[in-house]
């Protein structure tokens, strides 16, 4: 898509630089794992996804904050996590498996056509037919919990190994919510940058 002028619901001028599709849409939901399940669609909140294991406004700080004690509240900026059907392929690649798939990575969306989705800049906006409107808060760095969980499925030893350096800047995004909403499988995604 070129890049276009839109003015956005809150007002301010925006540059579309992509669109793409929801593939799935996901809930992490069972309290024993991170691991999450398709459903057709997710209510968003400010807070996030009702019933979602990352769902609140603040969480306690962990390794991610090092400039605050650990347990200390801070702003929930892990709200939704977003993977790209694109990176899950290249990832399933580079470990030699015949696919990743996004409820191995605690995906909440699966989206296909966002160019480099893991790349896109801190602040850009993914806005939804709806209205309800996502900001970027940076990639999702990679980390062993998912490489585990593709071992098992896989039965093969040494796939937790693999998978950080595999999906090095092609693990996702991590979102928090700027606007309510629904979000639905077959929804499309208009990406912005604000100017």
């Amino acid at each position: 898509m070129n890049n276009k002028r839109s003015e956005l619901t809150h007002g301010k001028e925006g540059i579309s630089v992509g669109v793409g599709t929801v593939q799935f849409v996901l809930l992490a939901d069972d309290p024993s794992t991170f691991v999450t399940r398709v459903v057709p669609f997710i209510d968003i909140e400010l807070a996030g996804i009702p019933n979602d294991r990352h769902y609140g406004l603040l969480r306690p700080a962990d390794s991610r904050q090092k400039i605050y004690k650990r347990g200390t509240p801070v702003a929930n900026r892990r709200q939704i996590s977003i993977v790209s059907e694109e990176e899950c392929a290249l990832i399933a690649q580079k470990m030699n498996i015949p696919e990743v798939r996004p409820e191995w990575l605690g995906a909440n969306l699966l989206v296909r056509g966002v160019e480099k989705l893991t790349e896109l800049p801190v602040g850009t906006r993914l806005l939804f037919p709806d209205g309800t409107g996502l900001i970027c808060e940076g990639e999702n760095l990679p980390c062993v919990h998912p490489g585990k969980i593709i071992e098992q499925v896989y039965e093969q030893d040494g796939l937790r190994k693999k998978f950080v350096p595999a999906a090095r800047k092609k693990r996702g995004i991590v979102c928090s919510v700027e606007r309510e909403g629904v979000i639905t499988t077959g929804d499309t995604i208009e990406v912005v940058r604000l100017s």
